[in-house]
């Protein structure tokens, strides 16, 4: 992969170049070709993706922390857009669990036609813009804005990565009601983790006892993929993530905006959100 912080537009989003190319963009959108006993972990980037590949990876293992002590979480949960999503995903055995950032017009076309399930998690807009920019200072393929003033706008922006949070969290919301679709809240899975492990279990119809739920639950810790070498990225070469600059997870609270918008920044982005989010019922708190 070319590590470069230069981006790509695929049928008006911009994403990352050398991660993506336009050609594994068309393979996920228009090739590929969903199962019935498919599930897609779909979030806008920084929305606790990696959390729910973990949740995911213990619900199927009833609990067992084995795979995700010896498995990579991209492994195990695969990222369908990227460069390596074809070879990933082509011929694995079901049930493939599937992770992915694409904005709901963007999401595999054949999927419309089959039973799978999505669960899509939602979290403050303003603790992901936090979020983005600490990623984008070591992830070397992230366009990156070094005063946060400055990435506050671009993230207001329809130049932020694919479509912006307000165009994706829309766009998922007009199937809400769809029976295959779950949505979860980065705050909620805060509060109660298991209270959502058990959530998630019933509706991927996986019945788990007890004592699988509690090993679930305790595995997909903040705590316990900070320290998984197998979630925490500490395997990504210091050239795609410097490691030196900050740890890929890095706070795992709801929140933390309150510790970086000033009283400007924090009107501008509620303006702006009450703009474009007039007609949806999620609300800032």
């Amino acid at each position: 992969m070319e590590v470069t912080r230069q981006y790509i537009t695929f049928e008006g989003i911009r994403v990352p170049y050398g991660v993506h190319t336009e050609e594994s963009l068309t393979y996920a959108w228009k090739e590929f070709e969903t199962r019935d006993d498919d599930v897609f972990n779909v979030t806008y980037p920084k929305s606790g993706t990696t959390w729910v590949q973990e949740i995911f990876s213990l619900i199927y293992s009833n609990g067992d922390p084995t795979p995700v002590k010896t498995s990579l979480s991209w492994d195990r949960v695969p990222w369908l857009e990227q460069h390596s999503g074809r070879k990933q995903l082509e011929n694995r055995p079901s049930p493939r669990l599937i992770t992915t950032h694409l904005p709901f017009h963007l999401f595999p076309q054949s999927f419309f036609k089959t039973k799978a399930k999505v669960v899509y998690t939602i979290r403050d807009p303003r603790d992901i813009c936090v979020s983005l920019f600490y990623f984008s200072k070591i992830a070397q393929f992230m366009e990156y804005k070094d005063d946060f003033q400055d990435f506050v706008s671009l993230f207001l922006s329809k130049d932020i990565i694919f479509g912006g949070w307000f165009k994706h969290v829309k766009g998922w919301l007009t199937i809400k009601d769809n029976p295959n679709l779950l949505i979860l809240s980065y705050e909620d899975l805060i509060k109660d983790l298991k209270g959502n492990v058990i959530k998630i279990s019933k509706f991927l119809g996986k019945e788990l006892d007890d004592a699988a739920i509690d090993s679930v639950v305790e595995h997909s810790s903040f705590q316990a993929m900070k320290a998984n070498p197998m979630s925490n990225y500490c395997h990504v070469p210091n050239d795609i993530f410097d490691k030196n600059i900050g740890a890929f997870h890095r706070k795992g609270i709801a929140g933390d905006h309150k510790n970086h918008f000033t009283p400007g920044q924090k009107e501008e982005f509620e303006k702006i959100y009450n703009e474009c989010m007039k007609d949806i019922n999620v609300s800032l708190t």
